[in-house]
Protein backbone atom coordinates (compact mmCIF):
# COMPACT_ATOMS: atom_id res chain seq x y z
CA UNK A 1 0.00 0.00 0.00
CA UNK A 2 1.27 3.48 -0.79
CA UNK A 3 2.39 5.72 2.11
CA UNK A 4 -0.26 8.23 3.18
CA UNK A 5 1.58 11.27 1.88
CA UNK A 6 2.16 9.73 -1.50
CA UNK A 7 -1.45 8.62 -1.73
CA UNK A 8 -2.68 12.09 -0.83
CA UNK A 9 -0.73 13.93 -3.49
CA UNK A 10 -3.36 13.25 -6.18
CA UNK A 11 -6.01 14.80 -3.93
CA UNK A 12 -3.92 17.92 -3.41
CA UNK A 13 -3.24 18.03 -7.13
CA UNK A 14 -6.96 17.82 -7.83
CA UNK A 15 -7.62 20.76 -5.53
CA UNK A 16 -4.92 22.71 -7.32
CA UNK A 17 -6.37 21.81 -10.68
CA UNK A 18 -9.81 22.99 -9.62
CA UNK A 19 -8.39 26.32 -8.55
CA UNK A 20 -6.28 26.54 -11.68
CA UNK A 21 -9.47 26.47 -13.74
CA UNK A 22 -9.84 30.11 -12.71
CA UNK A 23 -6.59 31.15 -14.38
CA UNK A 24 -6.19 32.64 -17.86
CA UNK A 25 -3.23 31.76 -20.06
CA UNK A 26 0.01 33.58 -19.26
CA UNK A 27 2.06 33.08 -22.43
CA UNK A 28 1.70 36.73 -23.44
CA UNK A 29 2.24 38.13 -19.95
CA UNK A 30 5.16 40.40 -20.83
CA UNK A 31 3.40 41.89 -23.85
CA UNK A 32 0.25 42.35 -21.80
CA UNK A 33 2.17 44.27 -19.14
CA UNK A 34 3.48 46.66 -21.77
CA UNK A 35 -0.03 47.12 -23.15
CA UNK A 36 -1.37 47.82 -19.67
CA UNK A 37 1.18 50.56 -19.03
CA UNK A 38 0.63 52.15 -22.44
CA UNK A 39 -3.14 52.23 -21.93
CA UNK A 40 -2.94 54.22 -18.71
CA UNK A 41 -3.48 51.27 -16.37
CA UNK A 42 -0.81 51.17 -13.64
CA UNK A 43 0.21 54.68 -14.65
CA UNK A 44 1.49 56.30 -11.45
CA UNK A 45 1.22 59.73 -13.09
CA UNK A 46 -2.58 59.36 -13.16
CA UNK A 47 -4.43 61.83 -10.96
CA UNK A 48 -8.05 61.09 -9.99
CA UNK A 49 -10.64 63.43 -11.44
CA UNK A 50 -13.44 65.23 -9.64
CA UNK A 51 -15.86 62.74 -11.19
CA UNK A 52 -13.82 59.75 -10.01
CA UNK A 53 -11.82 61.00 -7.03
CA UNK A 54 -10.54 57.63 -5.83
CA UNK A 55 -8.05 55.30 -7.53
CA UNK A 56 -9.23 51.76 -8.16
CA UNK A 57 -6.99 48.90 -7.02
CA UNK A 58 -7.64 45.57 -8.74
CA UNK A 59 -6.89 42.43 -6.71
CA UNK A 60 -6.44 39.24 -8.72
CA UNK A 61 -7.62 35.74 -7.79
CA UNK A 62 -5.80 32.54 -6.87
CA UNK A 63 -3.27 31.54 -9.54
CA UNK A 64 -3.80 34.93 -11.17
CA UNK A 65 -1.54 37.94 -11.45
CA UNK A 66 -1.76 41.70 -11.77
CA UNK A 67 -1.97 41.68 -15.58
CA UNK A 68 -3.69 38.57 -16.88
CA UNK A 69 -6.65 38.80 -14.51
CA UNK A 70 -7.51 42.31 -15.72
CA UNK A 71 -6.99 42.44 -19.47
CA UNK A 72 -10.66 43.30 -19.97
CA UNK A 73 -11.82 45.05 -16.78
CA UNK A 74 -8.86 47.42 -16.38
CA UNK A 75 -9.34 49.02 -19.83
CA UNK A 76 -13.10 49.06 -19.23
CA UNK A 77 -12.52 51.26 -16.17
CA UNK A 78 -9.69 53.41 -17.53
CA UNK A 79 -11.70 54.44 -20.57
CA UNK A 80 -14.38 55.60 -18.12
CA UNK A 81 -11.94 57.96 -16.44
CA UNK A 82 -10.67 55.95 -13.47
CA UNK A 83 -7.06 55.75 -12.32
CA UNK A 84 -6.58 51.98 -12.23
CA UNK A 85 -3.83 49.98 -10.54
CA UNK A 86 -3.33 46.26 -10.02
CA UNK A 87 -1.38 44.43 -7.35
CA UNK A 88 0.55 41.15 -7.29
CA UNK A 89 0.40 39.20 -4.03
CA UNK A 90 0.81 35.75 -2.52
CA UNK A 91 3.86 34.72 -4.54
CA UNK A 92 5.62 31.45 -3.69
CA UNK A 93 9.38 31.03 -4.18
CA UNK A 94 10.17 29.53 -7.56
CA UNK A 95 6.60 29.88 -8.87
CA UNK A 96 6.43 32.65 -11.50
CA UNK A 97 3.20 34.28 -12.74
CA UNK A 98 0.88 32.09 -10.66
CA UNK A 99 0.24 34.14 -7.53
CA UNK A 100 -2.23 34.13 -4.66
CA UNK A 101 -0.81 30.91 -3.16
CA UNK A 102 0.88 32.28 -0.05
CA UNK A 103 -0.72 32.69 3.40
CA UNK A 104 -3.62 35.07 2.99
CA UNK A 105 -2.80 37.19 6.04
CA UNK A 106 0.62 37.88 4.50
CA UNK A 107 -1.06 38.66 1.17
CA UNK A 108 -3.26 41.21 2.94
CA UNK A 109 -0.12 42.90 4.25
CA UNK A 110 1.18 43.12 0.68
CA UNK A 111 -2.11 44.73 -0.35
CA UNK A 112 -1.75 47.24 2.49
CA UNK A 113 1.68 48.28 1.25
CA UNK A 114 0.42 48.59 -2.32
CA UNK A 115 -2.59 50.72 -1.37
CA UNK A 116 -0.27 53.08 0.53
CA UNK A 117 1.89 53.35 -2.59
CA UNK A 118 -1.12 54.16 -4.79
CA UNK A 119 -2.49 56.74 -2.37
CA UNK A 120 0.89 58.43 -2.10
CA UNK A 121 1.27 58.57 -5.90
CA UNK A 122 -2.24 59.85 -6.62
CA UNK A 123 -2.69 62.11 -3.63
CA UNK A 124 -6.05 60.53 -2.86
CA UNK A 125 -7.25 59.98 0.69
CA UNK A 126 -9.01 56.70 -0.07
CA UNK A 127 -9.05 53.97 -2.69
CA UNK A 128 -11.70 51.62 -3.99
CA UNK A 129 -10.88 47.91 -4.25
CA UNK A 130 -12.20 45.46 -6.86
CA UNK A 131 -11.25 41.82 -6.46
CA UNK A 132 -11.96 38.53 -8.20
CA UNK A 133 -12.29 35.26 -6.24
CA UNK A 134 -9.68 35.27 -3.44
CA UNK A 135 -9.05 38.88 -4.42
CA UNK A 136 -12.58 39.78 -3.38
CA UNK A 137 -12.22 38.09 0.00
CA UNK A 138 -8.59 38.73 1.03
CA UNK A 139 -9.00 42.53 1.26
CA UNK A 140 -11.49 42.02 4.07
CA UNK A 141 -8.57 40.92 6.26
CA UNK A 142 -6.78 44.16 5.36
CA UNK A 143 -9.90 46.17 6.20
CA UNK A 144 -10.58 44.38 9.47
CA UNK A 145 -7.13 43.79 10.95
CA UNK A 146 -4.56 45.97 9.16
CA UNK A 147 -6.13 49.42 9.29
CA UNK A 148 -7.49 49.34 5.75
CA UNK A 149 -10.93 50.65 6.67
CA UNK A 150 -9.47 54.14 7.10
CA UNK A 151 -8.04 54.05 3.55
CA UNK A 152 -10.77 52.29 1.56
CA UNK A 153 -14.16 53.61 0.52
CA UNK A 154 -15.58 50.50 -1.17
CA UNK A 155 -14.79 46.83 -1.75
CA UNK A 156 -16.34 45.13 -4.77
CA UNK A 157 -15.98 41.35 -4.76
CA UNK A 158 -16.58 39.47 -8.01
CA UNK A 159 -17.22 35.79 -7.18
CA UNK A 160 -15.44 36.15 -3.81
CA UNK A 161 -15.02 33.17 -1.48
CA UNK A 162 -16.07 35.15 1.57
CA UNK A 163 -17.00 32.09 3.62
CA UNK A 164 -14.70 29.62 1.91
CA UNK A 165 -15.40 26.96 -0.64
CA UNK A 166 -16.00 23.23 -0.77
CA UNK A 167 -14.83 23.14 -4.43
CA UNK A 168 -18.14 21.53 -5.34
CA UNK A 169 -17.86 19.26 -2.31
CA UNK A 170 -14.30 18.10 -2.89
CA UNK A 171 -12.93 19.90 0.16
CA UNK A 172 -15.37 17.96 2.33
CA UNK A 173 -13.29 14.86 1.65
CA UNK A 174 -10.18 16.24 3.35
CA UNK A 175 -11.04 15.09 6.91
CA UNK A 176 -11.30 11.50 5.67
CA UNK A 177 -7.66 11.49 4.53
CA UNK A 178 -5.26 11.84 7.47
CA UNK A 179 -2.57 14.39 6.67
CA UNK A 180 -4.28 15.85 3.61
CA UNK A 181 -4.97 19.23 5.17
CA UNK A 182 -1.42 19.47 6.51
CA UNK A 183 -0.03 18.63 3.08
CA UNK A 184 -2.19 21.28 1.41
CA UNK A 185 -1.25 23.87 4.04
CA UNK A 186 2.45 23.23 3.62
CA UNK A 187 2.52 23.31 -0.18
CA UNK A 188 -0.03 26.06 -0.87
CA UNK A 189 -1.22 27.81 2.30
CA UNK A 190 -3.27 30.27 0.26
CA UNK A 191 -5.43 27.40 -0.96
CA UNK A 192 -5.78 25.83 2.48
CA UNK A 193 -6.90 29.16 3.93
CA UNK A 194 -9.81 29.21 1.47
CA UNK A 195 -11.28 25.85 2.41
CA UNK A 196 -14.59 26.34 4.22
CA UNK A 197 -14.05 26.13 7.98
CA UNK A 198 -10.33 26.99 7.89
CA UNK A 199 -8.75 28.79 10.84
CA UNK A 200 -8.15 31.82 8.63
CA UNK A 201 -11.80 32.13 7.59
CA UNK A 202 -13.00 31.50 11.13
CA UNK A 203 -10.92 34.46 12.32
CA UNK A 204 -11.91 36.63 9.35
CA UNK A 205 -15.65 36.18 9.83
CA UNK A 206 -15.76 36.16 13.64
CA UNK A 207 -17.74 39.10 14.96
CA UNK A 208 -19.31 39.98 11.63
CA UNK A 209 -18.50 40.10 7.94
CA UNK A 210 -18.01 43.85 7.57
CA UNK A 211 -16.40 46.86 9.21
CA UNK A 212 -17.93 50.29 9.56
CA UNK A 213 -17.20 52.95 6.99
CA UNK A 214 -16.72 50.69 3.98
CA UNK A 215 -19.30 49.96 1.27
CA UNK A 216 -19.40 46.32 0.18
CA UNK A 217 -20.70 44.86 -3.06
CA UNK A 218 -20.70 41.15 -3.97
CA UNK A 219 -21.40 40.08 -7.55
CA UNK A 220 -22.01 36.33 -7.84
CA UNK A 221 -23.08 33.83 -10.49
CA UNK A 222 -25.17 30.78 -9.77
CA UNK A 223 -23.01 28.85 -12.24
CA UNK A 224 -19.90 29.24 -10.09
CA UNK A 225 -18.16 25.86 -9.96
CA UNK A 226 -15.19 26.99 -7.84
CA UNK A 227 -16.69 28.96 -4.95
CA UNK A 228 -19.37 26.57 -3.79
CA UNK A 229 -22.09 26.80 -2.63
CA UNK A 230 -22.33 30.10 -4.48
CA UNK A 231 -24.55 31.72 -1.83
CA UNK A 232 -21.66 31.61 0.64
CA UNK A 233 -20.13 34.46 -1.35
CA UNK A 234 -22.70 36.87 0.06
CA UNK A 235 -21.93 39.12 3.00
CA UNK A 236 -24.11 40.16 5.91
CA UNK A 237 -23.94 43.54 7.58
CA UNK A 238 -24.61 47.20 7.08
CA UNK A 239 -23.85 48.84 3.75
CA UNK A 240 -23.78 45.53 1.86
CA UNK A 241 -25.19 45.01 -1.64
CA UNK A 242 -25.33 41.37 -2.74
CA UNK A 243 -26.03 40.84 -6.46
CA UNK A 244 -26.73 37.68 -8.44
CA UNK A 245 -25.69 38.09 -12.06
CA UNK A 246 -28.67 36.07 -13.32
CA UNK A 247 -31.06 38.48 -11.58
CA UNK A 248 -29.64 41.18 -13.85
CA UNK A 249 -29.58 39.05 -17.00
CA UNK A 250 -31.19 35.60 -16.77
CA UNK A 251 -29.44 34.31 -19.89
CA UNK A 252 -25.95 35.15 -18.65
CA UNK A 253 -24.18 31.78 -18.25
CA UNK A 254 -20.88 33.07 -16.91
CA UNK A 255 -19.14 30.82 -14.40
CA UNK A 256 -16.32 31.62 -11.95
CA UNK A 257 -13.70 32.48 -14.55
CA UNK A 258 -15.84 34.37 -17.06
CA UNK A 259 -17.57 36.63 -14.55
CA UNK A 260 -14.24 38.14 -13.55
CA UNK A 261 -12.38 38.09 -16.83
CA UNK A 262 -14.75 39.05 -19.62
CA UNK A 263 -18.37 39.54 -18.56
CA UNK A 264 -19.34 43.10 -19.43
CA UNK A 265 -22.64 42.73 -17.60
CA UNK A 266 -20.69 42.10 -14.42
CA UNK A 267 -18.33 44.95 -15.36
CA UNK A 268 -21.29 47.32 -15.65
CA UNK A 269 -22.33 46.38 -12.14
CA UNK A 270 -18.76 46.93 -10.93
CA UNK A 271 -18.93 50.44 -12.39
CA UNK A 272 -22.25 51.01 -10.62
CA UNK A 273 -20.72 49.93 -7.33
CA UNK A 274 -17.78 52.31 -7.79
CA UNK A 275 -20.05 55.26 -8.60
CA UNK A 276 -23.52 54.61 -7.15
CA UNK A 277 -24.57 58.23 -7.62
CA UNK A 278 -24.36 57.75 -11.41
CA UNK A 279 -25.50 54.13 -11.51
CA UNK A 280 -27.72 52.95 -14.33
CA UNK A 281 -29.71 49.74 -14.53
CA UNK A 282 -27.68 46.66 -15.40
CA UNK A 283 -29.44 44.44 -17.93
CA UNK A 284 -28.51 42.00 -20.69
CA UNK A 285 -28.04 45.04 -22.92
CA UNK A 286 -25.18 46.18 -20.68
CA UNK A 287 -22.94 43.88 -22.67
CA UNK A 288 -22.93 46.63 -25.31
CA UNK A 289 -22.28 49.51 -22.92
Amino acid sequence: MLPWKRALRPLAALLLAAAAATVPATAAHADSAATASASGWNDYRCKPSAAHPRPVVLVHGTFGNSVDNWLALAPYLTVRGYCVFSVDYGQLPGVPLFNGLGPIDKSAAQLSTFVDKVLAATGAAEADLVGHSQGGMMPRYYLKFLGGAAKVNALVGVAPDNHGTTLSGLANLLPYFPGAEDLLSTATPGLADQVAGSAFLTKLNAGGDTVAGVRYTVIATKYDEVVTPWRTQYLSGSDVHNVLLQDLCPVDLSEHLAIGLLDRIAFHEVANALDPARATATTCASVFS
